[in-house]
């Protein structure tokens, strides 16, 4: 029943989608829908490439204020993060410790590369357009073990690619109904592009810093394999994650780096290529003392790394490979 409830969900946004998609872009729209045109004005031009990354997070928006070097906390040993107290909002309630997770995590910057050794990361704010709807889908994945940590990468790579809903392929759209309501479905409306022509492509890479070219043309090429309906991981992968190294590291954010959290908590991030990040937390007595119903919830933030060539990790609250027969060696009395 509840599959053939989401079919009739997809169907009937798919046509909302496709009949609202036209008046969104006024004639401009019909013209990069339209496969065969590749004349397209000056203006039309202007507004694709004004129109906003659907994920905007970018090393600008890290405050680096209070950071600590990577020998803080040296010598000392974590204790399971996810062994902490379960808050109702999602994520785990804080008490004053040193804190291990490794846990799925997810690349939200198609056309750069995976994490390298030396990268350093700070936590930074999940910002533009598509924040909300991205952070839904991935604090709503932790309760749908049954969807694959590859088909929601997808899903996000077909919205950080600014694909329209009623182009996603079945697959896509299944998964996007079954991780969120349909008045959520909803917010994938807006800020979106049809796959643009090789001529108009062309043009816009032209006008574009070398630096986002390729991550320009890696969107368009994500947005014409999720419209295909049977484009696979790896081919989506193979766009959104360019192979070879990266620039040489930043000496000034070296991996390890702590970045001081707006509640007075201290984080830092070690990815294992953009799937799992191992995440470690300081908190101490005064912050909790403050803070007493303190909440680390993962999805809020992005592991953003100082390298603009690399990607930006989103993370979760989900732990892999967890073993709960640990138990932890400090009394926590969160509630």
């Amino acid at each position: 029943m509840k599959k053939i409830q989401r079919l009739l969900i997809i169907l009937i946004l798919s046509l909302f989608f496709t009949t609202a998609g036209y008046p969104q872009f006024g004639g401009f729209g019909k013209k990069i829908l339209d496969k065969s045109t590749d004349i397209v004005s000056a203006d039309g031009l202007n507004k694709i490439l004004k129109q906003p990354q659907a994920i905007s997070t970018n090393f600008k928006d890290v405050d680096k204020v209070g950071s600590k070097p990577p020998s803080f906390m040296e010598g000392e040993t974590p204790q399971p993060l996810y062994l902490l107290p379960k808050a109702s909002i999602g994520g785990f309630r804080l008490c004053a410790g040193f804190y291990e997770m490794t846990n799925k995590s997810y690349c939200l910057h198609a056309g750069t590369r995976g994490p390298s050794s030396g990268d350093g990361y700070m936590l930074a704010p999940v910002l533009g357009p598509k924040q909300e709807v991205v952070k839904l889908i991935l604090k709503n994945g932790e309760g749908h073990p049954e969807v694959k940590q590859h088909s929601i990468q997808i899903l996000l790579w077909a919205i950080i690619a600014r694909t329209k809903f009623s182009d996603f392929g079945n697959d896509i759209k299944l998964t996007a109904t079954i991780l969120l309501s349909p008045k959520e479905l909803l917010m994938l409306e807006g800020g979106v592009l049809g796959v643009l022509p090789s001529g108009l492509m062309a043009r816009a890479k032209n006008q574009l810093p070398s630096a986002a070219q390729n991550i320009f043309e890696a969107e368009n090429n994500i947005r014409q394999l999720a419209a295909s309906g049977n484009a696979s991981y790896e081919e989506m992968e193979k766009y959104a994650v360019l192979a070879g190294l990266t620039a040489q590291p930043d000496p000034e954010v070296p991996s390890g780096i702590w970045s001081l959290h707006p509640d007075g908590y201290y984080i830092r991030f070690f990815p294992h290529g953009y799937q799992q990040t191992t995440v470690q937390i300081f908190v101490s007595q005064d912050v909790i003392n403050k803070y007493p119903s303190l909440i680390y919830n993962a999805p809020n933030g992005i592991a953003c790394p100082a390298n603009v060539g690399a990607q930006r990790l989103a993370q979760t609250n989900e732990p892999l490979n967890p073993d709960y027969s640990k138990k932890l060696t400090i009394i926590c009395n969160a509630q």
